[in-house]
């Protein structure tokens, strides 16, 4: 048997149409597998800002073992397992720097401003990095991806340890960030090579836990090398766990985006594509399109799309929080308030740590059993709000959480109750993520890569500017009154799940790139055995 099949699919690069509803295929370069991986089917628009039709490209045959989601499960699973450690370091990059950031500012003689601008600059590099760098996996696969942008993110940790200047260090960390983001917004993707849609639930779980759980965390482990050593000696040290995790990652991974590996079993000349055109003006082409589509339908989808101007609003406000919480943390716990040092401050976060950890379970006691049930009742159709369900009730608790925290963040009240205030904003963070995520996944399918990087951009920058404030917030409106406001602004949030379910088929109907997916309950996309799954080559960036 071939090993190959060309097959009908929906690729988001594509915007043509075909007025004809049965033509005649015809053969296309994709189809005669051009050595250049996966070019996408851009719209001649300038633009590429429309849904796009069919197209055809090449398909792995049933059962054959070079798909990666006929891999044996260990293999998927020990792939799963390295790039969950880069995705928690990306992040411990960011935290680890936050109990070091007084010694930052007494060896550079900055104001403690100008020293939030370390985790800022490093959280806004995360932002920058998925629009600009991402789309090279489009031509060079996940693995060169993987490999290369971590290890230039740990060049740029070296010289973070090195640097004697203040406005190095500050480039540094922008550049650690940029090039960090890289790996982490391909996670989603390869998660999507191993395995079917229906099957990405577990693994998914895993990748949210570790992209929300990585700040607090961060801060509790790398507090120890603060309080016991020095500012410089976090940098060695995430440089010594991030070298052994990039290690792990070489060793572990496999190529495994499919247009990559079908491009590598074509017989397709190197120096030769389609139709002639050189292989190097192909790429650069191509290239060109799709940075253009990478920068500008995320923002289109900001600005035209209600679903991902409410998911985009929760994932930054609870974004920033967990970095804000940062500096509010030292201000309620640390020496001016309970009077904990570096290190017990660090500990402080465990409650955070413990919340986003039950995340995973209750979702999978609670949220998937209701979410399957509610497809099979709609007859297989898209649900998208059946994955608000637990949602609901998270948008509730977490303005309870910041309230009782406010309220007993006081140093006459034991600290363990903050504490335990912190750990159901945790859950609740978690909780949200996940329905925000699920649900524009579901809702956008084919087009989820350009949804979710706007979302990302949002969370982002917002994570990048709230700790900017949050010292001078908490110092001004106390304890109480800073969180308080905190907690006004998430009511005002509580609305939003109750809403997508309620008119969220309504607004999905109304947009020209949710409404191609309204009634099937997974995109047509021939994968492993010819089963139905979302489209692989397009999802999550962020």
């Amino acid at each position: 048997m071939d090993p190959l099949r060309s097959n009908p699919t929906n690729t988001e690069a594509s915007s043509s149409r075909n007025p004809n509803p049965n033509p005649t295929p015809t053969p296309t370069p994709n189809q005669h597998l051009s050595h250049l991986p996966h070019e996408p089917q851009l719209s001649p628009s300038p633009s590429n800002t429309s849904p796009s039709e069919p197209s055809h490209e090449p398909q792995f045959a049933p059962g054959h073992p070079s798909n990666p989601r006929n891999w044996p499960s260990w293999r998927k699973w020990s792939i799963v397992f390295a790039i969950t450690l880069v995705d928690l370091s990306v992040s411990w990059g960011a935290s680890g720097y936050a109990p070091a950031e007084k010694q930052m500012q007494a060896e550079f003689g900055v104001s403690a401003e100008v020293g939030t601008l370390g985790l800022s600059l490093y959280i806004l590099g995360l932002a920058l990095g998925p629009m600009t760098l991402a789309p090279l996996s489009e031509y060079f696969g996940r693995s060169p991806i993987y490999i290369l942008s971590y290890g230039v993110f740990l060049l740029f940790l070296l010289g973070t340890a090195l640097v004697q200047d203040l406005g190095g260090f500050l480039v540094l960390r922008l550049l650690s960030g940029m090039f960090s983001s890289v790996t982490v917004a391909n996670f989603g993707g390869t998660i999507a090579d191993l395995w079917d849609s229906h099957d990405t639930g577990i693994p998914m779980s895993i990748y949210l836990w570790a992209a929300t759980c990585g700040s607090p965390s961060g801060y509790f482990l790398f507090a120890f090398v603060a309080g016991t050593r020095g500012f410089r000696d976090v940098f060695w040290a995430l440089l010594g766990v991030c070298g052994a995790f990039w290690v792990i990652m070489v060793l572990t991974l496999r190529e495994t985006r499919h247009n990559i590996i079908l491009a590598r079993m074509g017989r397709t000349p190197p120096s030769q594509g389609s139709h002639g055109i050189p292989r190097v003006q192909r790429v650069k082409k191509a290239a060109s399109q799709l940075a253009q589509t990478a920068l500008k339908r995320p923002f289109i989808f900001l600005y035209t799309e209600s679903i991902i101007q409410f998911s985009a609003l929760y994932n930054g406000y609870l974004y920033g929080l967990s970095f804000l919480f940062n500096s509010a943390f030292v201000i309620v716990f640390g020496p001016s308030g309970h009077g904990f040092d570096t290190i017990h401050t660090g500990l402080c976060f465990l409650g955070i740590s413990i919340g986003i950890s039950i995340g995973p379970f209750t979702s999978y006691l609670f949220q998937e059993p209701y979410y399957q049930r509610k497809v099979k009742e709609s007859g297989e159709r898209n649900a998208p709000e059946a994955r608000v369900m637990m949602g609901k009730i998270a948008s509730v608790a977490l303005p309870i959480s910041l309230f009782w925290f406010a309220w007993t963040s006081d140093q006459s009240v034991h600290w363990i109750v903050p504490i335990l205030a912190s750990g159901l904003w945790g859950w609740s963070f978690y909780t949200l993520i996940l329905m925000t995520y699920t649900y524009t996944e579901d809702s956008y399918k084919t087009f989820s890569a350009s949804a979710l990087a706007g979302i990302g951009l949002i969370r982002n920058i917002a994570g990048a500017g709230f700790p900017l404030f949050g010292r001078q917030m908490y110092h001004r409106l106390g304890n109480q009154g800073a969180t308080s406001l905190l907690a006004g602004l998430a009511c005002l949030m509580v609305p939003i799940p109750f809403i997508l379910d309620r008119y969220g088929f309504r607004l999905r109907k109304q947009s020209p790139w949710a409404s191609m997916h309204v009634e099937s309950a997974e995109d047509e996309r021939p994968g492993s055995d010819g089963r139905r799954r979302a489209s692989d080559e397009e999802r999550l960036r962020q």
